[in-house]
């Protein structure tokens, strides 16, 4: 009788490893991943990813670039927060774990806030993601997600094409924002926000922080600090 209680309380207490393709709900897929917090797993539309390893020129300095430009601008941008690889929970279907995040760190003012358990709960105003190409699961059920859930702003950069996509959401879509005749994209969210595209995909990191620089010092980012404080 002992060892049948024994092997049902361990039966119990054993928790399933996620898998890619599991299909869970949020709640589920929270309990197995503090199981296993040793890799990077998403829930999109209900359905489990796991992360492959990374390859260093494809995803891993791409990913620190982005890093490096979005951190100088969260640096000079007080209210703001900055996130590389954090949870999202977006609704009861989705918690994904972007490559960057910029919210506003402002009760009043951002559409995101963070747990008590910390984790951000909500859109945040911009995600930034690395993809290997175009065919990649970021350019569709993670757009759709990432557009239903009110994301702001939502970039891609599939860099095996040397191709950067920036999106804007209005009236419920995601349009592509355009740069203008000096190759610069201005985010429309973030004042001051301001990317030499070229000179990112290319690896010009010198180009992309001086750029950054002249939106840091406009107009428009000194008022968009000003209403931050």
């Amino acid at each position: 009788m002992t060892t049948s209680v024994e092997h049902g309380l361990n039966n119990s207490a054993f928790i399933p490893p996620l898998e890619s393709g599991d299909c869970l709900t949020r709640h589920e897929f929270e309990r197995r991943y503090t199981a296993m917090p040793d890799k990077k797993a998403e829930l999109i539309e209900g359905v489990v990813y796991l992360a492959s390893p990374l390859r260093f020129r494809s995803h891993g300095q791409p990913h620190g670039q982005l890093i490096t430009w979005l951190g100088v601008y969260q640096v000079s941008t007080p209210g703001i927060a900055l996130g590389d690889n954090a949870t999202v929970r977006l609704d009861l279907d989705n918690e994904p774990q972007p490559d960057v995040l910029l919210l506003i760190d402002k009760p009043t003012r951002g559409q995101a806030q963070i747990s008590e358990d910390d984790y951000v709960e909500g859109a945040p105003e911009l995600v930034a993601e690395v993809a290997a190409s175009s065919a990649s699961i970021d350019l569709y059920d993670k757009k759709r997600v990432y557009r239903r859930n009110g994301v702001q702003e939502y970039i891609v950069w599939q860099t095996l094409e040397n191709k950067l996509d920036w999106f804007c959401l209005q009236n419920g879509e995601y349009l592509p924002l355009v740069a203008d005749a000096d190759g610069v994209i201005k985010s429309k969210v973030f004042p001051g926000l301001w990317l030499a595209v070229t000179s990112l995909i290319t690896g010009d990191m010198t180009k992309v922080l001086a750029v950054l620089q002249q939106g840091l010092n406009s107009k428009e980012h000194a008022d968009f600090v000003e209403g931050l404080t």
